[in-house]
């Protein structure tokens, strides 16, 4: 039987990997998933997750939502399979490939992701690289799409490091036409192959803005969101970054400068009194919570739209 919610690309290594069409399938269904109005069964489905990189809302959002869709998954540690021990990542693929219905991988180099893609079969999901975190961002707008009924109009600004979770922001953003902000320090500004990217997608290129200031950034933002400053592997520069990225936090004196409607999110885990103050992550404006929900829910539909 054929999947009606089939995506036409195979995999997820993108957000750029998705129509704009796609990616509100995506959403309609996932809240559909969390309202309990919609019920697709994969059972004896497999999903393979492997994982460099330590994870806790990944790792969990991907179990639970193959457990209720009625599949099952494994947890391929590199540290306890010989992915670790050196495998070409196209052996690995390919054997997976005939175990596996699908494939999650969290790891560093993005390459790596699109190697295992090379290979296999069967669905590859992007489940975080340096790169990008697609996932993150189904479950950022998920979100946004609940407070604000659409996107028309809703203005987002990031805070913070250009990293991969605001590399996958711009582009779902230019997607739904959404107008996208990051400020973040000199030097830190996101992928430029990625901003490229999303100037070709965008109808309207005025939507998408990379500044070096915070302040003007937020005024009349719907929407204030970051993330840590040191992301996993870079622990080694941790102290240096916390000094260039004064004045990056998100305060109450920045949030007053939003919209009075504004909502503020985070990808967790936080690190309240360096990018966010712990009087704003507790705030009423605060939708930290509802996000890291969503990513259960977001992951489901995707998963459903993917394995056939």
């Amino acid at each position: 039987m054929l999947n009606p919610n089939k995506l036409v690309n195979n995999n997820f290594l993108s957000s750029s990997d998705v129509s704009s069409d796609e990616v509100i399938q995506i959403l309609r269904l996932a809240k559909n998933f969390k309202n309990k109005e919609i019920k697709i069964e994969l059972k004896n489905k497999v999903l393979g997750l492997i994982f460099d990189k330590s994870s806790t809302r990944t790792r969990v959002s991907f179990q639970v939502a193959m457990s209720r869709l009625g599949g099952t998954t494994i947890d391929l540690n590199p540290t306890t399979s010989q992915i670790g021990r050196g495998e070409p990542i196209k052996d690995t693929a390919r054997v997976l490939s005939r175990y596996c219905d699908a494939i999650a991988i969290r790891t560093f180099d993005h390459s790596d992701l699109e190697e295992y893609a090379k290979w296999s079969t069967k669905p590859v999901i992007n489940a975080l690289t340096d790169l990008e975190h697609p996932c993150q961002a189904l479950a950022d707008f998920l979100t946004i799409y609940e407070e604000f009924i659409d996107f028309k109009d809703v203005v987002l600004t990031f805070i913070g490091d250009g990293n991969n979770v605001a590399n996958s922001l711009i582009l779902c953003g230019a997607l739904l036409g959404v107008e996208v902000r990051i400020a973040c320090p000199k030097g830190f500004e996101p992928n430029s192959l990625v901003i490229q990217k999303a100037y070709q997608i965008y109808e309207n290129k005025d939507l998408l803005k990379i500044t070096n200031e915070p302040n003007s950034a937020v005024l009349g933002a719907n929407v204030l969101y970051t993330d840590v400053w040191s992301s996993m592997g870079e622990e080694n520069q941790k102290a240096e970054k916390d000094k260039l990225f004064k004045g990056f936090t998100i305060d109450s004196d920045l949030v007053s400068k939003a919209e009075k409607d504004a909502i503020v999110l985070h990808c967790l885990p936080a690190y309240r009194s360096k990018e966010i103050t712990d009087a704003v992550f507790e705030s009423k404006n605060s939708r930290i919570f509802d996000q890291a929900e969503n990513r259960l829910h977001a992951q489901q539909a995707l998963l459903s739209c993917l394995i056939d």
